[in-house]
């Protein structure tokens, strides 16, 4: 495992990202599966600009990144961020949400970008 130092107000920047359940769930799910902002619709059942939001926040602070599928943006957990050992250490003690994307499969949901 990588070690690095983050300063506190780094840390506390990341902690107050992460403070939100959405972003948060949003994370744990990137930590093993790629998403687009459609996904993330359904998984919330909440409105794409509000998604669109979080990942903005999410991106802006390097937690994720982006990479194009046609003309739909996939987005994954960065882990080459100065964060990421820091974060990867929050996810292991969180529950897997693999889950969620199984049941949007189900509903036929999974990449409906495509």
């Amino acid at each position: 495992m990588l070690t690095s130092t983050l300063s506190i107000e780094r840390a506390a920047v990341m902690l107050k990202l992460l403070g939100d359940k959405t972003r948060l769930t949003m994370v744990k799910i990137l930590e093993n599966n790629d998403c687009c902002v459609c996904e993330f619709v359904e998984i919330f059942k909440t409105s794409q600009p509000a998604i669109s939001q979080h990942v903005r926040k999410l991106k802006d602070a390097g937690l994720i990144k982006e990479f194009r599928k046609g003309q739909w943006v996939i987005y994954s957990l960065n882990k080459e961020s100065d964060v990421y050992p820091f974060v990867q250490s929050l996810l292991e003690h969180l529950p897997n949400q693999d889950e969620r994307l199984t049941d949007l499969e189900k509903q036929g949901l999974r990449i409906s970008c495509d």
